[in-house]
């Protein structure tokens, strides 16, 4: 569901010092930064000012904060973080009197510097930005605290049960700050284009552990007080926070696993191949920058895949299988460690350089360890996802450089920044030869490494590279296209695997009545060809025929979270009902929206499928992430 809104008076508009497109300063390092949030009304004709965040009330042009040290205690009784924030702080422009921070349902409770109270104004908030906090900078402060607490609705933030766990004994707490939400639990620079260092000392139950996109030590002693630091410059979305009855399993040198003890044996046997994953990438792009690569399986509330918070990427308990079949999610994870992490997106509007770039390596890592046959399948059922978001989406939301003024900035995610992105660099790879594309990658990662830029700087970037390299071979129109207008553009390459070809045929076999579906052999399929053969079932099948695949697939019953999917979709449109009882359990026990968004878009359809969803909605609200409710409470209500 698109969640548009406008902007409140409290709406932002930023110019930027002339500076070169290709000039790494979007990182706000300098003065060639985004200046003064003022109060504007942004109109969709209006031109785009490509290095405006338009999702930040922060004024880092003017005063800039570079480190964060956090002291907070959780809550769980009261469902908050409480404790403060120091803020170290470099002014940009000579006798800046006023930092402006981004918040949202946060109780700014005071501020001070060098032990003196500093007044402050919190402005009334905007229903997705939240609320500027204005503070008056003294002449000579350098640092300034706040002391704060979380509401116990922070968007950013989601307490769970001992019986929403999968230990059932122990609270949870994790943190998701993609896109704009890492306001809602510290008062900061909340953009892209800011990236601090931090420190923290988390203060938690005894019985319960801390981990942070930061320095994690798996032999820490569980006492309720923990130390963290990230010495590497972060965007404000990367900073993530989970406590739990964690315990951790190593795979590798510098790679392992935390998770609950009974989730921990199973992960580390699914995950055992990360390490040679996090090999290969640095063999191929350049050394690891992040010291280790861990994983935290979180509890099935979780409304993604996975987020790569740098050094703990945060991952979906769904993708754990039993056959590695689902690993690609922690390929994708780890190749943000150079596209996202390492070089990010400046703003909302230029997510697909994070992503785009991050599944291409995606489906490279995985033809490193799998081999060439799953990279095409995998790649086939990548480009079918992207070809379903074309044929549903608006054109403006097909365009890799989105115009996401005046929208909440979750607006971006969609197959187009992923998949799309992704296409158009296997197109340059094509075109150059995969081993002159491999040494740009490589280079780009260099030049920009631990910067935010734009998708103009990138374009720059190309025509200083690849576009004068090979003049021959490229074309800036092209590319223009591929960037800035919907569709896929003609001629774009399509992804085919020789897998897929029996699985076509014993397909339109059995729809054509020419054999039965116990005829099929399925045995040596993998997961991919059954996602295969069930996501390009026609829309409607007979009652017949869902009772012959199920009777003899057992797809009801699938306990791999993507098959089941794939089927449930199909029940649902053909409101075959056997299917019902497990169709509820799914809703109910899975918060990940990629997978249970689909579902209720598509019971909605009808009266009765959507009062069976409100029924299931509620049920599962409590557990859901805010993200996962907002995404889909417009399909029951």
């Amino acid at each position: 569901m698109k969640n548009l809104f406008k902007l409140s008076s409290l709406a932002l508009v930023v110019t930027l010092s002339a500076c070169s497109p290709v000039e790494e300063t979007n990182s706000i390092t300098n003065n060639n930064t985004p200046s003064q949030i003022e109060s504007a009304t942004v109109t969709a004709d209006s031109a785009i000012d490509v290095s405006k965040d338009y999702h930040s009330y922060a004024n880092p042009e003017q005063v800039l904060v570079t480190h964060l040290n956090l002291d907070l205690t959780a809550d769980f009784t009261a469902k908050k973080l409480v404790g403060s924030v120091q803020v170290d702080v470099k002014r940009q422009v000579e006798n800046a009197n006023e930092l402006i921070l981004d918040t949202r349902e946060l109780n700014i409770l005071s501020v001070t510097s060098n032990g003196n109270p500093v007044s402050f104004d919190l402005k009334p908030a905007d229903e997705n930005l939240g609320a500027a906090l204005h503070i008056n900078l003294p002449d000579d402060a350098e640092k300034l605290t706040i002391n704060y607490e979380t509401s116990p609705s922070a968007s950013g933030a989601q307490w769970l049960t001992p019986a929403q766990t999968a230990g059932k004994k122990h609270p949870f707490l994790f943190t998701q700050a993609q896109a704009v939400h890492a306001r809602s639990f510290i008062p900061l620079q909340d953009s892209p284009q800011v990236r601090v260092t931090y420190n923290a000392t988390i203060r938690t139950p005894k019985e319960l552990l801390a981990v942070m996109s930061a320095s994690n030590d798996p032999d820490t002693e569980r006492d309720g007080v923990y130390e963290f630091n990230m010495p590497q410059p972060i965007p404000s979305y990367l900073i993530a926070l989970a406590i739990g009855d964690l315990q951790f399993k190593a795979m590798g040198e510098r790679t392992g696993v935390y998770a609950e003890p009974s989730v921990l044996a199973s992960a580390a046997a699914e995950f055992e191949d990360t390490e040679s994953m996090l090999i290969a990438t640095e063999n191929k792009y350049g050394p690891y920058s992040w010291d280790r690569y861990d994983l935290l399986i979180l509890p099935p509330s979780f409304p993604f895949g996975g987020m790569e918070n740098p050094r703990l990427s945060f991952i979906t308990p769904t993708v754990i299988a039993g056959d590695k079949s689902l690993v690609s999610l922690i390929a994708h994870e780890l190749a943000h460690s150079w596209s996202g992490n390492t070089v990010t997106n400046a703003t909302w509007r230029d997510l697909w350089l994070n992503e785009g770039f991050t599944t291409y390596l995606t489906y490279r890592i995985m033809e490193m360890i799998y081999g060439e046959d799953r990279y095409n399948m995998e790649a086939v059922l990548g480009y079918q996802d992207l070809q379903a978001d074309i044929a549903s989406l608006e054109p403006n939301d097909q365009i890799l450089a989105i115009d996401l003024r005046g929208r909440n900035p979750d607006d971006v995610f969609s197959n187009i920044p992923y998949e799309k992105g992704a296409l158009f660099l296997r197109e340059i790879e094509h075109k150059i030869g995969r081993d002159n594309f491999d040494k740009f990658l490589l280079s780009y990662f260099e030049r920009f490494s631990f910067k935010s830029i734009t998708t103009d700087q990138f374009i720059a970037y190309l025509d200083e590279t690849l576009l004068k390299e090979y003049a021959d071979k490229l074309d800036k129109a092209r590319i223009q296209q591929w960037i800035f207008e919907p569709g896929i553009p003609e001629g774009a390459p399509v992804p085919d695997s020789d897998a897929f070809v029996k699985v076509d045929s014993a397909r339109a076999a059995w729809l054509a009545g020419e054999s039965r579906a116990n005829t099929i052999k399925t045995d040596d399929w993998t997961v991919h060809q059954w996602l295969y053969f069930l996501n390009n079932m026609p829309e409607q099948l007979h009652e017949k025929q869902l009772n012959e695949l199920d009777k003899v697939f057992s797809l009801t019953a699938s306990k791999n979270n993507e098959i089941a999917h794939s089927w449930l979709m199909i029940a649902v449109r053909n409101e075959y009902k056997p299917a019902y009882e497990r169709l509820y359990e799914y809703l109910t026990s899975i918060g990940r929206n990629k997978l249970v968004k689909p579902l209720y878009r598509e019971l909605s359809k009808t009266p009765d499928g959507k009062a069976f969803a409100k029924k299931a909605f509620e049920e599962a609200k409590p557990g859901y992430h805010p993200l996962t409710v907002h995404a889909n409470e417009g399909y029951v209500n």
